[in-house]
């Protein structure tokens, strides 16, 4: 899921279940009020675009892409609760964590042609930037920083949300990858390198950022741009810098913080570290997945690489069996196989991606609201979101 900034720990797996199950049967008994296009008939994609605004999410775009290349588009719910202005099928969202599958992809391409090694100590590119308090950058490596097992301190990530008088005190604040690493290395870590755990740090890729630019001389959203999104011709792919806004058109971003609070419009935030920051579409989101595991984009050994998984915790994510490579998630189909799911999160905005290993089949779904208010709701948007990804995949979507 990629967790940034405003989210917690997710209860434990029957709780999901259990939500999981309320979803379904909601998604039964709803009413038509999505649009869909593209090639292809029945009505699964948009019945399950329509579960996830009856979730409680404002605005939902999905587009779901089978081995033949060809597309569906669904859109639901409205993308200003203002003017009830419709969800445009090409608008730009947030993508969160999603992220940092593109910091990944770059170190993975660096590493590739020798300019670093996944085992190099981050000491070796920032000398003493990884130190104090327990941590030792001599003992964490680009790997460990990639797969979240570096135990770099996240706990004093900057937050723009947690309440609303958080999110207007905090949107429009800039903070430097230097301070946002300085600030960490205040804590002891949260665990050693060698202790073989898990835990989600967005700090550990503003690090990394920082390695890119180390190696390569260039800012590592340019590194992205030329490695990437130039390549893939992704020219809806942006990234905004210190604007908070974000290019028409788009659907407003939604939070909900607390029980019995309004929505809050979250739509403006300044937001520029490689842990995630970047705007984009479905149709960039689809071709950058599809890309990454067809050959594209990584070489056979960077690919082995990038799937290669640690478990991830029953508490760390709401899907059961879930495990992390470099820079993405996995976890088991129902139907069997593996689904990939370079997904991320940001205040307002929740973006869900699944891909089959062969990168022949994939579904991007956009999500503009993040509902904070309470764990059945946040499990209830999830599951929704996962049950359209399911069927998507399986071929039970329409």
């Amino acid at each position: 899921m990629g967790t940034r900034r405003t989210t917690t720990g997710w209860p434990r797996r029957a709780a999901v279940y259990g939500v999981a199950a309320a979803v379904l049967a909601g998604a039964a008994a709803t009413g038509s009020a999505a649009t869909e296009r593209g090639e292809g008939g029945g009505d699964g994609l948009r019945r399950d675009v329509e579960a996830i605004a009856e979730a409680g999410v404002t605005g939902v775009q999905a587009r779901v892409t089978g081995a033949d290349g060809g597309s569906r588009v669904a859109t639901a719910g409205v993308a200003d609760l203002a003017t009830g202005s419709p969800v445009a099928a090409d608008g730009y969202f947030r993508i969160g964590s999603t992220n940092k599958t593109l910091v990944a992809t770059v170190v993975l391409q660096l590493a590739a042609e020798g300019a670093l090694s996944l085992e190099d100590p981050v000491e070796e590119w920032l000398p003493g930037v990884v130190q104090g308090n327990g941590h030792d950058g001599r003992r964490i490596t680009v790997r460990h920083l990639l797969q979240h097992t570096s135990g770099v301190y996240d706990g004093d990530y900057p937050s723009r949300g947690g309440s609303a008088e958080g999110y207007y005190e905090n949107r429009y604040r800039i903070h430097t990858p230097e301070e946002i690493v300085a600030a960490a290395m205040s804590h002891p870590p949260e665990f050693q390198p060698e202790d073989d755990r898990w835990s989600y740090s967005n700090t550990g890729y503003a690090v990394l950022g920082m390695v890119i630019e180390r190696v390569t001389g260039r800012a590592w959203h340019e590194e992205v741009d030329a490695r990437v999104l130039t390549p893939l011709d992704l020219r809806d792919t942006v990234w905004p810098g210190v604007s908070p806004s974000l290019p028409e058109p788009h659907a407003k971003g939604y939070t909900r913080f607390a029980p019995g609070e309004d929505l809050v419009d979250t739509t403006e935030l300044i937001d520029a570290d490689a842990s995630g920051g970047y705007l984009s579409t479905t149709a960039d989101l689809d071709r950058f997945a599809r890309a990454l595991f067809d050959g594209t984009l990584l070489g056979p050994a960077e690919l082995a690489e990038l799937t290669d998984t640690v478990p991830v915790g029953e508490d760390d994510t709401p899907w059961p069996g879930a495990g992390y490579g470099l820079g993405i998630f996995a976890r088991p189909l129902p139907c069997g196989g593996t689904v990939w799911i370079p997904s991320g999160d940001q205040i307002g905005y929740r973006t869900r991606i699944g891909v089959t290993e062969d990168g022949r089949r994939s579904v991007v779904v956009s999500m503009s609201t993040q509902l904070q208010d309470s764990a059945d709701s946040a499990l209830g948007q999830e599951a929704a979101a996962t049950a359209l990804i399911d069927n998507a995949l399986c071929g039970t979507g329409g």
